[in-house]
């Protein structure tokens, strides 16, 4: 007998140019990687809204910038708590990060292949 790990159910959308995996039963969301890359600054809300149900964005998922080497400045709210492996991985233009205080778990290789500057928590 084989024994798979259950996986809350996910739904993978893209809300004002930022894609998230939307998880219905604790109605949370998790960024998620853009198909076309994220380039630019980019801020990521405390909230999104989908179908008409209100998701706390409370992770930045792994992987989800990485190779983003357009992405200039970079915004994260304080209702992010985790942020995954390899996130920010070869973001070669984005030289400053701020921390909110509110993170509890960086992945490994979060910031790996970057040029930062500075990283600071409030």
């Amino acid at each position: 007998m084989i024994l798979l790990p259950m996986v809350a159910s996910a739904e993978a959308v893209e809300i004002n140019g930022i894609y998230y995996n939307l998880i219905s039963k604790a109605s949370v969301a998790e960024v998620t990687s853009n198909p076309n890359s994220y380039s630019g600054s980019v801020t990521i809300p405390e909230m999104v809204t989908y179908n008409g149900v209100n998701y706390n964005v409370t992770v930045i998922g792994g992987r989800a910038f990485a190779n983003c080497m357009e992405l200039s400045t970079f915004e994260i709210p304080s209702s992010v708590l985790t942020i995954g492996d390899y996130a920010f991985e070869y973001c070669l233009r984005l030289t400053t990060v701020n921390l909110p205080s509110s993170i509890t778990s960086i992945g490994d290789n979060a910031f790996s292949f970057m040029y930062l500057e500075t990283s600071k928590r409030p």
